[in-house]
């Protein structure tokens, strides 16, 4: 089961990258810096700061959204659907690897027929960044689970106690925002997850 950082600097009551060295040292799996809100030239100095944190603990860096980016400093990206079904095929062998955001079977499908190495499902559960969407559910996540071989990872108002049915699910892992931007002790907050492997 491998568990997912998204971050949001906006949430930290801390410095974002002491946040983030806390997480890579706690034991993520991987980071998936968000930060919607940046510039893809502030963006990239962000990545590239927070890239230097995650080698030393081999902590995966995941982007989001600017492939040029990925592409320049060779990292995996995140592309919602309208950005992936827009990559054209020479741009997508610059990027060492790329995963969807879906919303439904269809664009499960399409996402794998067009080659996204993983899937990012949801929203799973009620969550605060989206108050005026109903989530989606567990049956949802096994329905897109069932319908692709590729990884897919759940995401949206996920809670460690929820670990056991995503996995159930046939989920490969999950992603988790604000439960750990916000935490008091991220390595505390970790290892009460890994409890529930």
């Amino acid at each position: 089961m491998k568990r997912i950082c998204v971050t949001n600097r906006l949430l930290c009551q801390e410095d974002f990258l002491s946040r983030v060295q806390k997480i890579a040292a706690a034991g993520a799996d991987a980071i998936l810096l968000r930060e919607k809100d940046l510039s893809e030239t502030q963006y990239a100095i962000l990545a590239k700061q927070v890239q230097e944190i995650c080698l030393p603990y081999n902590v995966s860096l995941l982007l989001n959204s600017f492939w040029q980016t990925a592409a320049t400093m060779h990292l995996p990206v995140q592309l919602p659907m309208p950005q992936f079904q827009k990559l054209s095929s020479a741009d997508r062998l610059e990027i060492p690897a790329v995963g969807v955001s879906v919303h439904s079977i269809a664009e499960a499908h399409y996402a794998q027929a067009h080659h996204a190495d993983w899937l990012i499902a949801g929203h799973i559960f009620p969550t605060a960044c989206k108050p005026d969407l109903p989530p989606r559910g567990i049956p949802f996540l096994q329905q897109i689970c069932d319908a692709v071989s590729i990884p897919v990872y759940a995401i949206g108002g996920i809670t460690a106690e929820q670990q056991e049915c995503i996995q159930a699910a046939g989920a490969s892992g999950c992603c988790v925002m604000s439960q750990w931007m916000t935490c008091a002790n991220p390595q505390t907050e970790l290892q009460k997850w890994r409890n529930f492997s």
